[in-house]
């Protein structure tokens, strides 16, 4: 493709994360797949430049609208070209060329907007705070207030790409066995620095191609979300339940960690992602799991299987602010339930859960969240209705900034003996 082309691809693209109401990974993939000739480089390029763009989209909305412009996929394109300094005002007019599969000519106001971005930063001094830390406007004074000095630092870290974490499956290798491999292999790969069984890659190699991935050795999962699992600290022989288990992550950890001994019972109110995680299960040779469709948090099986079970998690649906590395365009878009949604949600699940401990079990309440709201203020309300339950030790925190991990939170909650 020419650079002309891409860059007409990558406004298409935009065009589409915009209007599409569904995750922007979601969308950048059935882009490529239905449009398969478009090769391994340009790929690369577009995508890079895409997401680049979605990194940026509060600041790059402030200088157009700023030049008097509606945000849109040309607008987002034309400003970042030209704070990226590719283009002078005449290239970006030729770039704009309206030829077979370049961008259509640039409008009068587009040519304007052009003119006063030329030469321009894009941190102005006079950058909102809001703007400059890329956050959404309903999140920015709960997280100022949650993080107070480290508001922009932990913004900051968040505005950068998140790396790749590999999880080994203890089941079935050791973590130096499969770094030796991996380096043989020609990837860049090291020791995580806080869950043991973590191994951070560089350089975004195809993981899921990799023969290790195929036989099960190995799962991508964030660091973090590793270590709710050891928060979790499920043994072997015990009774647990996944709650809210979704795809499964953290049900594989939590079943390497009881050395397939025991029963865990994985739940969801999405039937379909159960029955994708049960081939992640079975890729992984754990055979201690079993899965279960919930019709709602308060389905009937909960009542009829309480202070029956030694651990429950609770990984709570969430606004996912601690994962804004991974999934940028959450700053921007909503496209699921909203904290006002959530917020009651989380304690609803909260308070059907905890029927499943037994005495002397544990509750671990864990997000991917930096809200106090979803966080600390959730895990006060439940104790101060719950007097049965117990803090056990600190709350689990991490940060992009702090530990260079997604956010994560988690409550190790224990039920009293009598």
């Amino acid at each position: 493709m020419i650079p002309a082309a891409r860059i007409q691809a990558v406004i298409e693209l935009l065009a589409n994360i915009i209007e599409e109401p569904r995750p922007a990974d979601s969308t950048v993939s059935a882009y490529f797949r239905d449009r398969r000739f478009i090769g391994s480089k340009d790929r690369n390029a577009i995508n890079t430049r895409t997401y680049r763009i979605i990194r940026a989209y509060h600041r790059l909305g402030w200088w157009i609208r700023k030049g008097g412009m509606e945000v849109n996929a040309r607008t987002l394109v034309i400003a970042d070209l030209m704070f990226e300094r590719e283009h002078s005002v005449s290239s970006i007019e030729e770039t704009f060329s309206g030829e077979r599969f370049t961008p259509e000519p640039l409008s009068g106001e587009e040519l304007k907007l052009a003119k006063a971005l030329d030469r321009q930063n894009l941190e102005h001094p006079h950058l909102p705070l809001r703007e400059k830390t890329e956050c959404p406007t309903w999140a920015f004074d709960m997280l100022q207030a949650g993080l107070g000095e480290l508001f922009e630092s932990e913004m900051k870290a968040m505005l950068l790409p998140a790396p790749m974490d590999l999880r080994v499956n203890a089941i079935k290798a050791k973590r130096d066995e499969v770094l030796a491999q991996l380096k043989e292999d020609g990837i860049d790969a090291h020791e995580g620095k806080l869950s043991p069984f973590s191994i951070r890659v560089f350089g975004r190699p195809q993981i899921a191609q990799h023969p290790l991935y195929l036989n099960g050795s190995i799962e991508i999962q964030d660091e973090g979300s590793q270590m709710i699992a050891a928060v979790a600290d499920a043994k072997p022989g015990e009774q647990v339940v996944d709650f809210c288990a979704g795809a499964g992550g953290k049900t594989l950890a939590l079943g390497a960690s009881m050395n397939n001994k025991g029963r865990i019972v994985a739940m969801d109110v999405l039937e379909k992602r159960l029955e994708k995680a049960k081939l992640r299960f079975r890729r992984a040779g754990l055979h201690n799991i079993e899965t279960r469709a919930l019709s709602s948090e308060r389905d009937k099986w909960v009542k009829r299987h309480q202070h029956h079970f030694d651990l429950v998690l609770v990984d709570a649906p969430c606004t996912g602010t601690g994962t804004w590395r991974r999934e940028p365009d959450k700053r921007w878009r909503t496209l699921g339930p909203e904290i006002g949604e959530l917020v009651p949600l989380q304690r609803n699940i909260l308070e059907s859960a905890c029927r499943l401990v037994k005495p002397g079990g544990r509750l671990v309440y864990a997000t991917c969240s930096l809200l106090k709201e979803e966080n600390e203020n959730q895990v006060a309300e439940f104790i101060k209705s719950h007097p049965e339950f117990e803090a056990s030790g600190e709350p689990l925190k991490l940060t992009p900034a702090q530990n260079d991990t997604d956010g994560f939170f988690a409550a190790v909650l224990k039920r009293k003996a009598t």
